[in-house]
């Protein structure tokens, strides 16, 4: 069963002479172990498809299915509670809290999904390590460097092992070695898990890790 399905998705952004439309019928699908490539210049309309993907945006046309949900039918704290239990998230910035550690920046994921605690502790320290980072679990973002940030932000959306991660240009702010080095992982770790990946990029480098690849312009597939 698909992660995701988009079924001839509109949507407007803006509000009057200023509005664009900045989603054209689009319609593709995300299957479980996929890493999906979203490719198009800036202004495309990638990042504004993968928010109706994840629930975040409402289609003014067209119908989301999100893990299996129809998500026209739920409710916005039906939506939130979706999202926190079957989805993860990987933006360009790592978004991590500088007040507390990088085992608890992970455990925040856990603890929204509900997980034991026991279970969550578990899986964030798996997590680090297969991602080579388990000897920093006790240090706090501002000690990392921007790989290393970025490896904590895929363990945070990954801890939950759910059914669908959205990413969006998340090695725009890496060099070559350290975007590849996420994006290997990402997949890898994704793949072990079930996980499906949409990620949102115009990174050419990218290309060898996908299994399927979407380029959108103008708000539509165009290929």
């Amino acid at each position: 069963m698909s992660a995701v399905v988009l079924s001839a998705v509109w949507k407007m952004r803006g509000v009057g002479r200023h509005s664009t439309q900045a989603v054209k019928d689009v319609s593709l699908a995300v299957e479980p172990g996929d890493f999906m490539l979203l490719e198009g210049p800036s202004g495309s309309g990638k990042t504004t498809l993968l928010a109706l993907a994840a629930g975040l945006l409402t289609p003014d046309r067209g119908e989301v299915l999100l893990a299996s949900e129809r998500l026209g039918g739920l409710s916005p704290r039906a939506r939130g509670r979706l999202r926190a239990t079957r989805v993860g998230f990987v933006f360009q910035r790592p978004n991590l809290l500088s007040r507390i550690d990088v085992l608890e920046n992970v455990l925040i994921s856990a603890q929204l999904a509900g997980l034991a605690s026991a279970d969550g502790a578990r899986e964030a320290a798996a997590l680090l390590g297969a991602l080579g980072i388990g000897h920093l679990a006790q240090r706090h973002p501002g000690e990392l460097s921007g790989g290393e940030e970025q490896r904590v932000a895929v363990a945070r959306a990954l801890v939950h092992r759910p059914a669908v991660v959205f990413a969006d240009e998340p090695t725009a702010g890496l060099d070559g070695a350290s975007g590849a080095a996420v994006a290997e992982c990402l997949q890898r770790l994704a793949r072990e898990r079930g996980s499906a990946v949409l990620l949102a990029t115009h990174d050419a480098r990218l290309g060898p890790f996908a299994t399927k690849r979407a380029r959108i312009v103008d708000g539509r597939i165009v290929s």
